[in-house]
């Protein structure tokens, strides 16, 4: 199998992904082949570490399980498409599943209950948009965009009729609440903090 590019024609599934090199990380969204290079800054993995301690403390010992990036999402229309079916695998920066069935040795098959981005300059069209688009899709409850220059952060929920309603905003010493998680309070001063 050829490697991958980006704005191809050729359409690519999860088994293609399988026999792509380990040192390259790439994303497949309908088949298309996205590079997630370069990788992240320093201010991203700072963002990506304090969310990790946040969530991670909150979650020890609960049934809900926090991972971070790379980690695969695979997504597809139906439960046991087999890899040669599968056209969507993603790698958020992190994600909570709270179905523990939904975890296997290679990731995630299904929908995560949580997924937050850390935007950057390499990523940033195809997080706001095409990800949108596609959690929204997948039913993902709560879809995080966080801005890091701007130190702001939009909350996505699922509304009743299965559509994110208008963000939640918060920026710079907020504290938001994750009420899908029970009574886990992130603090952005902390996450922001340099």
């Amino acid at each position: 199998m050829p490697l991958p590019q980006t704005d191809t024609e050729q359409k690519y599934t999860y088994a293609d992904y399988l026999t792509w090199p380990d040192d390259e990380r790439w994303e497949i969204i309908d088949g298309v082949a996205y590079a997630m290079s370069p990788s992240p800054g320093t201010r991203h993995q700072r963002l990506s570490l304090s969310l990790s301690l946040q969530f991670g403390n909150y979650l020890k010992g609960k049934q809900c399980a926090l991972f971070v990036a790379p980690f695969d999402v695979r997504l597809s229309e139906r439960i046991g498409f087999t890899d040669e079916k599968i056209t969507t695998v993603v790698q958020p920066d992190l994600l909570v599943v709270s179905d523990k069935t939904k975890l296997d040795d290679r990731g995630c098959s299904g929908t995560p209950d949580l997924v937050i981005e850390i935007l950057s300059p390499s990523t940033a069209v195809r997080d706001i948009k095409l990800k949108f688009d596609l959690y929204q899709q997948h039913s993902v409850k709560e879809y995080w965009l966080i801005h890091p220059a701007e130190q702001t952060l939009l909350v996505y929920k699922l509304d009743k009729t299965g559509m994110y309603g208008a963000a939640d905003r918060y920026a710079g010493n907020d504290q938001v609440s994750v009420s899908l998680l029970g009574e886990l309070v992130i603090d952005l001063a902390e996450v922001f903090a340099e």
